[in-house]
């Protein structure tokens, strides 16, 4: 096999693929072969008609068959040869068969080259959470509202499925202890992002940008609807949704792309996970200081 990579820009790649040899020559006797077996010609009984008849008859059909079947083998195996991460589909171009070789062009997609800074011992700032008297004592003032009761006592936390006011008490304590550490992990983890890709400079693929915004604009007019606007209005407004969105697909495919480098570099595997597993690397490697 024979590959030649072009550079067309940061993310944009021209290859160009041949092979030659045996690798043809024997997908075209599998693939007349299988024709062979299942080929009605007049006078000849199916998979007893002579080779060359089969050949001379169905050689626009072998045709098809072995591209379809080669083309796709022989380009994953220039990938792996070349070693590129491809984001997307190629465009293929420049098909040539014959008997004995197979040429051909794919343009692809890869993700950019990142110059990372250092991502370990990033500064952290944190605060002790607490949760006081007063914001229990709010929380359980606007249940009581909700539900009209005159008194908050052991058989108004009962009707909440709780015991008594004590066991109500702390259980709202736990809730707002964990809706205050969610609320810090998102300013940590946001914080942590805004270091990690401030000053970087690197050209998004476009195809990763398309997706993720098509993504969010599925989203966006799913919960249009849910809000009761017509379909009509939705589609109407969908240029503009998908110009607001924009910005957003952006960052969030810059943030997956820096994300994807640190883990590369960390031997994280590059699956559905890997966000996550990259965050909790950057959170375990952090410098943490408390503050008041």
């Amino acid at each position: 096999m024979k590959t030649e990579i072009k550079k067309l820009d940061s993310t944009k790649r021209e290859i160009t693929v041949e092979v030659s040899g045996d690798i043809v020559k024997n997908k075209f006797s599998s693939v007349f072969e299988k024709i062979g077996k299942e080929a009605k010609v007049p006078g000849f009984r199916p998979g007893h008609v002579p080779k060359d008849i089969i050949e001379k008859n169905f050689s626009s059909q072998a045709h098809e068959f072995v591209l379809k079947e080669l083309v796709p083998d022989v380009y994953n195996q220039a990938m792996d040869k070349e070693g590129l991460e491809v984001l997307e589909l190629p465009d293929i171009s420049d098909v040539k068969l014959d008997r004995n070789s197979l040429s051909f062009k794919a343009t692809v997609e890869v993700s950019p080259q990142i110059q990372l800074k250092d991502y370990k011992g990033l500064g952290i700032n944190y605060k002790k959470i607490e949760v006081s008297a007063d914001e229990i004592k709010r929380n359980i003032d606007t249940l009581k509202e909700t539900r009209k009761v005159s008194a908050v006592d052991d058989s108004f936390a009962k009707s909440l499925s709780y015991p008594d006011v004590a066991e109500l008490e702390k259980a709202i304590e736990r809730q707002l202890f964990l809706q205050k550490e969610n609320q810090q992990r998102q300013r940590i983890e946001n914080d942590i992002i805004e270091s990690l890709t401030k000053d970087l400079n690197f050209k998004l693929p476009q195809s990763m940008v398309n997706r993720q915004l098509q993504d969010l604009v599925r989203q966006a007019k799913v919960d249009l609807a849910l809000r009761g606007l017509p379909r009509e209005k939705i589609e109407e407004e969908e240029k503009k949704i998908s110009e607001k969105l924009l910005p957003q697909a952006q960052k969030q495919v810059q943030v997956y792309l820096v994300l994807g480098e640190i883990a590369r570099k960390e031997n994280i595997p590059l699956d559905e996970q890997m966000p996550h597993r990259a965050m909790e690397l950057l959170l375990k490697e952090a410098d943490w200081k408390q503050t008041a």
